[in-house]
């Protein structure tokens, strides 16, 4: 099979698609473990908030290879996800997209390591001209991944001023009601 096939058939199911002009914010990470929680944390509290027309949540979860297709169509895409560089917890990284699209595959990369990062380059060739024109990242420095833990402090101090950030952009015109 050729790689335009592969493209052909990856892309034959309609419903990933999302349409033009939508914002989505992709949530990544696992309830189950502390601060990696964050995303689909985050995303939970969007959809309490109240989300306007032309926003999509998706819980992320761990499973990257889902984010490539739920980018598909959409003008904006937030991701939202943990980090472990050693920093500060509760502290965030605002990352253009186009930043993180060339990272290097690693070796021997399978879709059971598939992760968000890798969603971007496979997005951008899987999607050709379905491609975001912008996307964004936001990492939190993660305190603790325990089993069963909560969101620690520092992080959900950290993920509350990320959905500030990310409601701040949303088409004022989406959430104003018709007079």
């Amino acid at each position: 099979m050729t790689p335009d096939e592969a493209r052909r058939i990856a892309l034959d199911d309609a419903l990933s698609a999302h349409p033009r002009g939508q914002t989505v914010i992709v949530g990544c990470g696992n309830l189950l473990r502390g601060d990696d929680a964050i995303g689909p944390t985050l995303v939970r509290h969007l959809w309490e908030l109240g989300v306007p027309d032309g926003v999509t949540l998706v819980d992320g979860g761990t499973a990257g290879m889902d984010v490539a297709f739920k980018m598909r169509g959409a003008r904006r895409v937030v991701i939202v996800d943990a980090s472990a560089t050693g920093a500060e917890p509760g502290t965030i990284y605002r990352v253009p997209g186009s930043e993180l699209e060339d990272l290097p595959p690693l070796d021997g990369l399978h879709t059971h390591a598939f992760r968000w990062d890798h969603a971007l380059s496979f997005g951008r060739w899987l999607l050709a001209d379905e491609y975001p024109d912008d996307i964004e990242v936001f990492l939190v420095e993660a305190a603790q991944t325990d089993p069963g833990a909560p969101l620690s402090p520092a992080v959900d101090a950290a993920m509350q001023h990320v959905i500030a950030m990310i409601t701040a952009t949303w088409d004022h015109a989406a959430v104003e009601p018709e007079p």
